[in-house]
């Protein structure tokens, strides 16, 4: 072989081992999620810890093969757009919302960018999808209406208050399925004989004055519809009702900071699950084609504690029924 052959054959074999190590070289993209929330990252941890469980379970770890960009307004929800639109300018591949607010906030700050709802309490209601089976859109998730639960939470007052007459029902007028959430408990109340009080309360301030009006109504005990307003003050309306010594039933995750009962949608599922709709987008489905899903778990849960405050016995027929007792 000659001289010049030889060349050509080492240039060539260079060639293509470069051509062979240059994909290697290029760093992986790691996709980069956005996450916004109306609450303290702190106050909002139990879900968030669900949220990186689904995570993990679908082989994403924060950190290492997927970034995470944590928002929060810290319930001043006026910063929603401007937190929503910096992570538009991050250019994360998906924005996941922690409630109705936040995603109205991303859904007017990008078109393109795929959003995922961990919670809402009515999208199609809200206008965030054409409908649960068709999205339609840019964004898709979970929903975490069912308001049918609040028959059965009046069920549950009822037993544990067998003499029930008067129940005010708290509800935020403003809030998404609201109306809806109110409707179903009035049929539950013909059913059950009860006369019901309902208390607007738009704002932190009327908490207080919603429970000296239950007071002057004489009502034997109250109904917390689910709102982010009663999310935000969850620690005044859990004292209120004890120093009430009034029996209240809430839609989730009120009993841990000193409520006396919940039944409702478990949050910390839904937020597990927003998981696999983070994993089919990175995947390249398109959120319009993926149906946003309703709740599957429900968490009946009782603090004895509470009960003991204010005087009142649960019947064994009712702890039974618990899933979680707080003793």
């Amino acid at each position: 072989m000659c001289k010049k052959h030889l060349v050509c054959l080492l240039i060539s074999a260079l060639l293509f081992t470069g051509s062979l190590v240059h994909p290697q070289q290029q760093p992986t993209k790691v996709p980069q999620i956005g996450y916004l929330t109306g609450v303290s990252l702190a106050a909002h941890s139990a879900r968030i810890e669900a949220f990186r469980q689904g995570l993990r379970e679908l082989g994403y770890v924060e950190g290492k093969n997927i970034v995470i960009d944590w928002r929060s307004a810290e319930e001043k929800l006026d910063r929603f757009p401007a937190l929503a639109a910096e992570l538009v300018r991050l250019k994360v591949d998906i924005i996941v919302t922690a409630g109705a607010a936040g995603t109205r906030a991303a859904k007017e700050v990008t078109t393109t960018i795929p959003i995922v709802m961990a919670q809402d309490p009515d999208p199609v209601g809200s206008g965030f999808v054409a409908s649960l089976a068709r999205p339609g859109g840019n964004i898709t998730g979970l929903s975490a209406l069912a308001p049918e639960l609040n028959g059965k939470r009046l069920e549950l007052l009822k037993e544990i208050v067998p003499k029930l007459s008067r129940v005010a029902v708290f509800g935020t007028s403003t809030q998404p399925g609201n109306a809806q959430s109110l409707k179903e408990t009035e049929l539950a109340a013909g059913a059950f004989g009860v006369k019901l009080q309902y208390l607007d309360v738009l704002s932190p301030k009327d908490i207080e004055t919603a429970f000296r009006a239950a007071g002057k109504g004489r009502a034997d005990a109250v109904l917390v519809l689910s709102g982010s307003i009663f999310n935000s003050q969850r620690t005044q309306i859990v004292d209120l009702a004890i120093k009430n010594r009034l029996p209240v039933i809430y839609s989730a995750e009120w009993v841990e900071a000193g409520g006396l009962m919940s039944y409702g949608v478990s949050f910390n599922d839904l937020y597990r699950r927003a998981a696999t709709y983070v994993d089919k987008i990175l995947k390249g489905t398109k959120p319009a084609d993926i149906p946003v899903e309703q709740p599957m778990k429900f968490e009946f849960v009782i603090n004895l504690k509470t009960a003991k405050q204010i005087g009142l016995t649960i019947p064994p027929n009712v702890l039974v029924r618990a899933d979680k007792v707080i003793r």
